[in-house]
This record gives structure tokens, C-alpha cells and sequence, in this order.
């Protein structure tokens, strides 16, 4: 329980920051509209009768002022927008009125604050993310591309697409009018484009994921099917300090867990929450659909990871393989969507990832 003696809301945006503060000993409100800069805001606010406590919603403007107040030794709480209830008849919104529940709310302890990442964390976070945004334009870029050949008429049956000998393929094709030539021509140029920043980015992340900082959970994590380099540094920039969680609270901080609306006797349950670390989840999804195959022999790369990593670590990595791909086996046994089984899947490997990233050997 924290008893601060002031209390203060910011609604903060990329060029104003609006501040309502309000001493609690005395009922005396002080309101201001501020310019984003740290130490403008951190010296208003130190400046308030003390000890004071802040909180803002968490937003495109990141975490540099909640840093800026935990150098100055004032609590900051940062606060998921989603986390914040407003009475449905409240239809009046302002950046003031925010700012003041905002305050109202820290008050009373009614809100709870995200993690803020170090400054480390959120470099790695931005390179991953960078990356994830190459994947989807280069999967744009190709369908722009495979679409404009489909509407003249061209197909490829030579195999796989987007392989070397597509890309041949590819750079023979000719077009009769000039038009149709310059579209393909651009078209062309943007996938090979974006594959170039995609690869750039994935050296760059391998490079990442081999120094010190992130080195010994990302060793860890790749032990498992369906995770490597790519996403075992997602997984551990997403979450961060995984000690803040436990082998079951780390799928709902992740949105995997069925919603529920009960009430007496009855329960009912629904989909998944998808609350929680939008990427992370999706990394684990992809991850899980791995352990629709049988296990076999392990892969040359998989057994490449494995041999950095001691052999506690290598053992757990192969329980969570046969305890996930016997999961499968049986949901698939009773005959559930794959869909659904995938989900449930990626809700236990979170819980194998949790155990790894936080096992003393």
C-alpha cells in the first residue's frame, strides 16, 4: 500500500502534456499544461507538496518519462489504456477530466501499471519488431506481385514459390505492353527489396541474440521445437523479467486463457482473452503449430542448439517436445479444430518457456 500525500494524472501527447494534481491533505487541485519534455514535467511535479506518485497511459510516446521520474526517485505507475473502466454514462472526454481520474484512481490503488522495459529491453524489442514488419510487407509485396501475373495469365507450376528457381522464373517473364512491363517491374523490385531488409535484420537479430544480455534465455528457449533465434529473442524482449510471473500466470499476461462469464451455479467460457503481448502471442502460436508433426529424430539446427546448452536445459527442452506433441496427439484423438488446438498448445509452451527462462541449473 503506497500513502502518497499527492497524487498526479498525465494525459500526455506528442506535443502537450496536461497535468492535474491533487493534494489529498488539503483538497487543493493544481492544473497545468505542460511541453513533452522530461525534465520540464519531472520539476513540476517535484515541485508539488510530497511524497507524490504519477501515472499516465502507456502509448506511442513510450517510456521515457517513466524512466525520467524513477531517476528522480518519484513512483510512476504506466497503465495499459485497456485497464482503465469508464462508467457507461460518462460520454464527456477530455484530456483534463482524464488526467484528474487518472489521479483519482492512483489514489485509491485502482490501477495497475505495466512493466516499463530498460532501455536495453526496448532497443532488442524495436529490432524484433522491425523484423516482424519486414514479414508483412514482404508478404504483401509478394501477393501484389502474384496477383498482378495471375490477372495476364501467368502462373508458375515449377514447385514451390519464392524459392531460387522462382525467382528465375520470375526474371524471365515479358510483357507485350509498356504499362503491364513498368507495374511488374516495380512490383518485382519492392519483394526483392524488402526480402534484402528482411535478411539484413535477421543477421542483424542473430547478432543480437549472441551477446551477453540476451545470450542465456535465448539458448534456452531454442531448445524447444519451433523456436529459434527469431523467436526466442522475441519471446524474451515481449516478456522481459519473466521472475514476475509463474507457469500459469504467464498465459493470461499473454491473453491464451478462455474469457468467462459465470455467475452462481453456472459457468460458461469463451475464446481466448487475446489480451496481453499482442507479438509474443503470436510467436508462440506459430511456435506451437511445430507440434502437429510427429517428434521423429530432431533437426540438424534444433540438435545445433541444443548441443550450446547444458544437459539439464536439453532435457527439458525434449520433455516439453513429447509432453506438447502427446497433447496434440490426444486432442486430435478427440477429434477438436486444429485451431482450437494450436491455441491450447501455445498456452503449455508458455509455461515450458516460463520454466526455462527461469530454471537454476
Amino acid at each position: 500500500m503506497y500513502c502518497e500525500r499527492t497524487t498526479v494524472g498525465l494525459d500526455v501527447h506528442a506535443r502537450t502534456v496536461v497535468a492535474e494534481a491533487v493534494d489529498w491533505s488539503t483538497g487543493e487541485i493544481f492544473s497545468t499544461t505542460l511541453v513533452p519534455r522530461s525534465e520540464l514535467v519531472v520539476d513540476w511535479v517535484r515541485d508539488l507538496p510530497g511524497p507524490v506518485a504519477v501515472t499516465y497511459e502507456a502509448g506511442p510516446t513510450g517510456f521515457g518519462l517513466a524512466r525520467a521520474f524513477a531517476a528522480a526517485g518519484i513512483r510512476c505507475v504506466v497503465v495499459a489504456p485497456s485497464m482503465l473502466e469508464r462508467p457507461p454514462g460518462d460520454r464527456v472526454k477530455t484530456d483534463r477530466r482524464d488526467a484528474r481520474r487518472g489521479a483519482r484512481l492512483l489514489h485509491i490503488g485502482e490501477i495497475g501499471g505495466v512493466a516499463v522495459p530498460s532501455v536495453e529491453q526496448e532497443d532488442a524489442r524495436d529490432l524484433v519488431r522491425a523484423r516482424e514488419a519486414a514479414r508483412a510487407d514482404l508478404m504483401r509485396a509478394r501477393h501484389r506481385l502474384s496477383k498482378l501475373l495471375l490477372r495476364h495469365g501467368i502462373v508458375y507450376y515449377g514447385g514451390r514459390a519464392w524459392t531460387g528457381a522462382h525467382e528465375v522464373w520470375l526474371r524471365q517473364q515479358r510483357f507485350a505492353t509498356p504499362g503491364a512491363a513498368a507495374a511488374f517491374d516495380e512490383a518485382f523490385d519492392a519483394v526483392l527489396t524488402v526480402a534484402g531488409r528482411r535478411d539484413r535484420l535477421d543477421r542483424a537479430i542473430a547478432d543480437m541474440a549472441a551477446t551477453p544480455t540476451w545470450a542465456p534465455v535465448v539458448s534456452r528457449l531454442c531448445v524447444i521445437r519451433g523456436i529459434a533465434t527469431l523467436t526466442g529473442l522475441g519471446l524474451a524482449t515481449e516478456i522481459g523479467d519473466w521472475d514476475r510471473f509463474t507457469g500459469s500466470s504467464i498465459a493470461a499476461y499473454l491473453g491464451l486463457v478462455p474469457t468467462e462469464s459465470s455467475s452462481g451455479s453456472h459457468r460458461s467460457q469463451g475464446s481466448i482473452t487475446k489480451t496481453g503481448n499482442t507479438h509474443a502471442r503470436r510467436l508462440l502460436v506459430e511456435a506451437a503449430w511445430h507440434h502437429a508433426k510427429p517428434l521423429g529424430h530432431p533437426g540438424k539446427d534444433l540438435r545445433a542448439r541444443r548441443d550450446l546448452v547444458s544437459p539439464a536445459v536439453r532435457a527439458r527442452g525434449e520433455a516439453a517436445d513429447r509432453r506438447l506433441r502427446h497433447r496434440w496427439t490426444t486432442m486430435s484423438q478427440r477429434h477438436k479444430k486444429p485451431s482450437v488446438i494450436v491455441v491450447a498448445i501455445a498456452r503449455e509452451l508458455a509455461g515450458w518457456c516460463w520454466s526455462l527462462a527461469t530454471m537454476t541449473e
